[in-house]
């Protein structure tokens, strides 16, 4: 089972995570806020409070909206 182990703010909707895999790279979730848990993200200040659950491995938001780790690491495009 994969693991998102750190999780930082690149901008926007882009975020940069780390897997216990060792994959890394940013997630553009721009295209992935719709619902009623997920659209109140659109405001990049709520974006930003996300932290990454010590139980759940993921990245977590105050509101309760959560990725699956797995969902997560599908989007992962490779920085250099």
């Amino acid at each position: 089972m994969v693991r998102v182990t750190e999780a930082t703010w690149v901008r926007d909707y882009v975020l940069h995570l780390q897997f216990s895999d060792g994959a890394e790279g940013d997630v553009d979730l721009g295209n992935e806020l719709e619902g009623p848990v997920f659209e109140p993200l659109e405001d990049i200040e709520l974006f930003k409070s996300f932290h990454v659950h010590p139980e759940l491995h993921t990245v977590v938001w105050p509101n309760g909206a959560d990725f699956a780790p797995e969902f997560l690491h599908g989007l992962v495009t490779v920085t250099a």
